[in-house]
């Protein structure tokens, strides 16, 4: 793989098989930037986070979605909005990534966020609160465009794709700007 290849892993929210934010990855799959591969990290295995399950790397689950964001260039978190903030699921994936201190797997990456809700705050506020772990985890966040797709459910079709072309167009430019900003920060 050549130095300009980049692979994004992706920490989808959401564990609804028919989540507007797993249809949101498939759309971002879709419109990335031609060298740039985004690749889902599953979280709906992981056991709830205890330190006492952290021997020797973690239950096979853990160690799977560590090493696939280890080995990223990356990090993509598409989220829901759960009771104004993010779900439990996804922060508990966030809580076990974030260990051992000092040398976890997501220790200095560029992350990036988006995400989709059926309201109109389209996931607002948990990609504030999100951000919020930024910087206590040391990930080197891209701020802007921000994707936040409100009211999803007009914008999908029954199949899950994306047909809003504004929204689509908002996803493109958003990976476009994120595969400069992972550029930017390998030089």
């Amino acid at each position: 793989m050549s130095s300009d290849q980049i692979t994004v892993a992706v920490l989808v929210g959401s564990l609804r098989q028919r989540s507007i934010n797993r249809w949101l990855f498939n759309a971002a799959v879709e419109l990335a930037p031609a060298n740039m591969t985004l690749t889902d990290a599953p979280i709906g295995e992981l056991p709830l986070f205890n330190d006492d399950l952290d021997i020797d790397g973690g239950p096979f689950s853990v160690q799977r979605i560590r090493k696939a964001v280890e080995t990223a260039d990356a990090l993509l978190i598409i989220t829901p909005e759960y009771n104004h903030s993010i779900p439990g699921v996804l922060k508990n994936a966030i809580d076990w990534l974030s260990r051992p201190s000092g040398r976890s797997a997501i220790l200095g990456k560029p992350v990036a966020v988006m995400g989709a809700a059926g309201g109109r705050s389209g996931s607002m506020r948990a990609q504030m609160e999100i951000r919020t772990l930024f910087a206590t985890l040391n990930l080197h966040a891209l701020n802007k465009p921000e994707v936040i797709v409100t009211f999803a459910g007009e914008k999908f079709d029954d199949q899950g794709v994306l047909t809003d072309e504004e929204t689509r167009k908002l996803v493109a430019t958003q990976l476009a700007a994120f595969e400069k900003w992972i550029h930017r920060l390998r030089d």
